[in-house]
C-alpha cells in the first residue's frame, strides 16, 4: 500500500522546484494531485509528467493574491476528486539583495501578500472542507530565514517568521478537530528561484561555508520530509517546526 492511498492533495506553487517535487512525489505515492501556479506552461509539463507515469493530477493556473482564483482551485479540486486531505502551502516569492531602508513599499506589500496572506486565503478556503471531513493536514514551506539572521532578506524573513506563528496558531486552533499543521524550513535549495546563486560559484561557495553539508539542498529531499507530514505516520505531529537545511542552523 503507498503512504498517501486515496488522499487528496493540494498544492500550492506546484509548476516547478519544491512545488513540483511535492506534486510527483504525492502522486507516487497514490495520492490526487491538485496544483496551482501563475505559469501555464509550466504547469501543463508538470502536469503531462505526472499522469505519463499514471498519476491522477488537476491543475488550476493562477496566483495566491486572487480570491477568486483561490475559491476556484478548491471548488474544481471537490468537482473532481470530491475533498481536500492536504494542503501544501508552497507558493512564495522574495525579494532579495536589499537592507530594509532600500524597499519600497509595493515590494514589501508584495512578499508579505504571497508568502502570508496567501497561505491565509488558501487556508481559510480549505479548513471548511477540511472540517466537514473530520482532520487533515496543512504543512505550510518557510525558511531557514525565519530562524536565523541573513543579510539583504528582510521582507522574506518577516514573511517567513510569520508563517512559523500562523503555523502554530493553526495547529493550536483546529487540533481538536483532526486538523494538524506543520511547517518546513529549508535552506539553499537547488530551485529555479535560486538560480542566479547557483550560477556564481563565488557566492555560492560563501554561502555553502555556512552550511556543514557542503551542498545545496535537493527540491526531492524537501518533498519527503513534506510526504512525512502529509502521511498518517505522523498523526501525532502538529505545531512543529521541521528544519532541512544541511545543518546550517546548528551554528
Amino acid at each position: 500500500m503507498k503512504r498517501l492511498d486515496g488522499k487528496v492533495a493540494l498544492i500550492t506553487g506546484g509548476n516547478a522546484g519544491i512545488g513540483e517535487s511535492i506534486a510527483k512525489r504525492f502522486a507516487e505515492e497514490g495520492a490526487a494531485v491538485v496544483i496551482t501556479g501563475r505559469r501555464q506552461a509550466e504547469l501543463d509539463r508538470v502536469v503531462r509528467e505526472i499522469a505519463a507515469h499514471g498519476g491522477k493530477v488537476l491543475a488550476v493556473a493562477g496566483s495566491v493574491t486572487d480570491e477568486g482564483h483561490v475559491q476556484a482551485v478548491v471548488q474544481q479540486a471537490l468537482a473532481s476528486f470530491r475533498k481536500i486531505d492536504v494542503l501544501v502551502n508552497n507558493a512564495g516569492i522574495g525579494d532579495f539583495g536589499k537592507r530594509l531602508h532600500e524597499m519600497e513599499d509595493a515590494a514589501w506589500a508584495n512578499v508579505l501578500d504571497v508568502n502570508v496572506t496567501g497561505v491565509f486565503r488558501m487556508t481559510r478556503a480549505v479548513i471548511p472542507e477540511m472540517l466537514k471531513q473530520g482532520g487533515g493536514a496543512i504543512i505550510n514551506l518557510s525558511s531557514v530565514a525565519s530562524l536565523v539572521g541573513i543579510p539583504l532578506l528582510s521582507a522574506y524573513a518577516a514573511s517567513k517568521g510569520a508563517l512559523d506563528a500562523l503555523t502554530r496558531s493553526i495547529a493550536i486552533d483546529y487540533a481538536t478537530d483532526g486538523i494538524r499543521c506543520n511547517v518546513v524550513n529549508p535552506g539553499l535549495i537547488d530551485t529555479p528561484m535560486a538560480a542566479p546563486l547557483m550560477a556564481n560559484p563565488d557566492q555560492l561557495g560563501s554561502i555553502l561555508s555556512h552550511y556543514p553539508i557542503r551542498r545545496p539542498g535537493k527540491p526531492e529531499e524537501v518533498a519527503s520530509m513534506v510526504l512525512y507530514l502529509a502521511s498518517d505516520e505522523s498523526a501525532w505531529v502538529t505545531g512543529g517546526t521541521f528544519r532541512i537545511d544541511g545543518g546550517m542552523t546548528v551554528w
